[in-house]
């Protein structure tokens, strides 16, 4: 009997995950209508401003997606001066995207956006409750990305 209950927590979480996440690419995608980039582009952007400079190979892995589209998306934030294509130093047969100051406003002032959101959302729980969200939330993170 414990097993199906465990079954059916799984699956409410799962469920309510799902709910989360769709919620949350909802109003990024509001937020996002206030500017002049698509969801992709703020994803690409938003992985250029975590862990820098990188290739469009490295930046398509990130992503997800073929090479291609990734040299389009970059393409299309070049002309809207929001990254720079680079040479690398050490072998200048690699080029490099590199995040401008435009793109790095748009992205701050998204996330920003997107974190007072949250913290609307969490107004009504307590200090103790944010922590223990963050805590498992952490952890569920942590123990996904190693499996």
């Amino acid at each position: 009997m414990e097993q199906k209950t465990d079954m059916s927590l799984v699956a409410d979480i799962e469920k309510d995950l799902r709910y989360i996440s769709v919620i949350i690419k909802q109003k990024g995608r509001e937020i996002l209508s206030n500017y002049t980039i698509t969801p992709p582009q703020f994803i690409a952007l938003q992985w250029l401003f975590e862990e820098g400079d990188m290739t469009i190979g490295e930046l398509s892995n990130k992503m997800y997606l073929a090479c291609s589209t990734t040299t389009d998306l970059v393409d299309r934030m070049e002309k809207n001066k929001l990254v720079i294509r680079i040479k690398d130093t050490r072998d200048r047969r690699v080029v490099r995207i590199h995040l401008l100051d435009e793109g790095k406003r748009i992205i701050n002032e998204v996330i920003k956006k997107r974190q007072a959101y949250l913290q609307d959302v969490l107004k009504d729980f307590s200090n103790k409750e944010i922590l223990q969200l963050k805590t498992n939330l952490t952890k569920l993170h942590q123990d996904m990305q190693g499996k």
